[in-house]
């Protein structure tokens, strides 16, 4: 803090004044270790944090029990590195730094990372067939094109020259449709049928490849939609890790409301 030698004309610097204020603040307690146990709970709800520490505690309790092959931890490290482009040791002595990790703590996290991947296969990986059977009908996708409008009238008019081969669907589109379709000529896709409105899911469930329908009000519009593609859900690998991530969601959310009641 800088002062004037004349006391009656003080001119503190307003940097200074704004270091002496955060003389005491949380930062520097928590940066010195001298913050207060109760104070950093305070902290995290006050910033919304208390959640996200609750779900990692909840999962550190899970992982006590799990095991993990050398070749796992191997291939993790090797992901790992390759992610952060880490080649030598001088790569990883920088990236320690730049992180604020010791090797020790990095060693943590990557054997933390593979038995996080090992709990989630092993505790929710039965669960994947039946889930998939619930959600397939959410899973499966469409392309479809669409064109809206609000008057009935002009919607069952469009409808007849598609229907009739007078005009293309880009082209009624351009002229005449009223939503963001306009901007792709009306084709939409391919959406998961967990996207659209419900009425409109129900119609495209109903449609044979390249079939129009009538219109069909949803809400304010009157819609004519085309099925161009259908795209059946599959449960493959990629499907079955995504689905694997679902379950786990729910079961740690789950955790997490049996703390707060």
């Amino acid at each position: 803090m800088k002062i004037n030698a004349n006391l009656l004309d003080l001119k503190i610097e307003a940097a200074s004044i704004q270091d002496w204020a955060r003389l005491d603040s949380p930062l520097k307690r928590l940066s010195q270790h001298l913050i207060s146990g109760e104070e950093v709970v305070e902290l995290l709800q006050q910033y919304r944090l208390l959640s996200q520490l609750q779900r990692e505690l909840i999962i550190d309790t899970e992982l006590e029990s799990i095991e993990c092959t050398a070749e796992e931890i191997f291939s993790a490290y090797k992901a790992f590195y390759h992610h952060q482009q880490i080649n030598s040791d001088e790569d990883r002595a920088t990236w320690l730094e730049r992180n604020h990790f010791t090797l020790s703590q990095l060693e943590r996290l990557i054997l933390r990372t593979v038995k996080l991947a090992r709990f989630k296969r092993e505790t929710f990986g039965s669960k994947v067939d039946s889930y998939f059977l619930q959600r397939k009908s959410q899973l499966d996708r469409a392309s479809y094109s669409l064109l809206r409008v609000k008057d009935f009238h002009l919607a069952q008019e469009l409808f007849f020259r598609l229907e009739a081969g007078e005009a293309t669907f880009p082209e009624l589109v351009k002229q005449y449709s009223q939503g963001q379709e306009a901007e792709t000529g009306g084709s939409i896709g391919p959406h998961e049928l967990s996207v659209p409105h419900p009425i409109l899911v129900q119609k495209i469930r109903s449609l044979k490849l390249g079939q129009l329908a009538p219109p069909l009000q949803i809400a304010e519009w009157f819609v004519v939609i085309r099925l161009d593609k259908f795209f059946s859900a599959q449960l493959d690998e990629k499907m079955r890790e995504r689905l694997i991530e679902e379950i786990y969601d729910r079961w740690i959310q789950n955790q997490l409301n049996q703390l707060s009641r």
